[in-house]
């Protein structure tokens, strides 16, 4: 699994219910800045991992399954 590839999944989630990142982010109940790209690594460089919790929020708030974003996951992998 790349970092890069379960970022653009959880954008193109948010592409395909008509949201923004921010917009997603807020219907999940979270910050609407959790998704911002500038929070996607630390101030060392370091990748930050949405968590578990944080993709069964956004698998929730859009009625998505897991299967639904696992295919989402591997488009967005090739």
């Amino acid at each position: 699994m790349q970092h890069k590839t379960l970022w653009n999944s959880i954008e193109q989630l948010a592409k395909l219910q008509g949201l923004t990142c921010s917009a997603l982010a807020k219907k999940s109940g979270l910050d609407a800045t959790t998704f911002n790209k500038s929070k996607r690594f630390s101030s060392d460089g370091t990748p930050r991992w949405p968590s578990c919790a944080t993709i069964a929020k956004i698998i929730e708030a859009t009625n998505t399954s897991l299967l639904e974003f696992a295919e989402i996951f591997y488009k967005s992998a090739q």
